[in-house]
């Protein structure tokens, strides 16, 4: 596998960004946004984890790739993907998903095991297990008002962007084509995992219930933690202290 180039505040990757390289890193958390989420989503989690570093996956059609085509099929965004991951997992690593994030973290996380490379530890956050079928709720195809009335609803939108027309267009793009990646989504089976799981859910989330992040230890034939914390599905903006408290406390055993 390729080394990773640490010595610039920024590695050349189009898929994976670093804030503030650590040359002292013992691992490398590689952290999955959310449908229409960016790296920016966890631009402070750094701060939080000096042993660590934090790899934060950047999705076509939004920041510095906001001229490329957004994906609509997650097997073909693992596809891409894949190559650009590789030289992130010479080292002790592991995965965090949110949401969307989470169902590419696993699809990732199941090539990986293929090519015989075992994460350290997979963080599955605010999704449901995948070999569970989600409700039949599609919204994708919205019109454009009724899209944006859910969008709010998931309450992960912030207020000035849903009421700016302009920044609203744009946006309805990416998030309609990440909306059509996760809800048309098929699990297909295969054999566990063979690495750990953490579970995170939010104790207000409806739309992601308890039986069906526990569905998840399925999965793995390694052990399965299943936490809730205070929130609705973006917990992780909320309750963002005990989530690091907690992925800090899961990975300090991590050599």
């Amino acid at each position: 596998m390729q080394a990773i180039n640490m010595s610039s505040t920024r590695l050349s990757n189009p898929w994976i960004v670093t804030r503030a390289v650590n040359p002292q890193a013992r691992l490398n958390l590689i952290c999955f946004p959310y449908a229409g989420g960016g790296p920016q989503l966890f631009n402070s989690w750094q701060r939080s984890f000096p042993q660590l570093q934090v790899c934060m996956v950047q999705y076509p059609g939004r920041g510095s790739r906001i001229d490329e085509p957004a994906f609509t099929n997650c097997s073909a965004l693992v596809d891409a993907f894949m190559p650009h991951l590789l030289p992130f997992v010479n080292k002790p690593f592991a995965l965090f998903g949110h949401s969307m994030g989470a169902i590419i973290a696993f699809e990732a996380a199941r090539r990986l095991q293929q090519s015989g490379i075992k994460p350290a530890r997979l963080f599955f956050s605010g999704r449901g297990a995948p070999q569970i079928p989600e409700r039949d709720r599609r919204t994708y195809d919205l019109p454009d008002a009724e899209f944006t009335e859910e969008l709010r609803r998931l309450n992960g939108t912030p207020t000035q962007v849903l009421e700016h027309p302009e920044l609203m267009q744009l946006m309805l793009q990416i998030i309609r084509a990440d909306f059509t990646l996760v809800q048309t989504y098929t699990y297909q089976p295969g054999p566990p995992l063979n690495c750990p799981f953490s579970v995170f859910g939010g104790f207000q989330d409806v739309d992601v219930t308890s039986n069906r992040l526990e569905a998840w230890c399925e999965l793995t034939t390694c052990g399965c933690s299943v936490r809730m914390f205070e929130g609705d599905h973006f917990f992780i903006q909320t309750a963002t202290a005990a989530v690091l408290k907690t992925i800090a406390e899961q990975l300090i055993s991590v050599q």
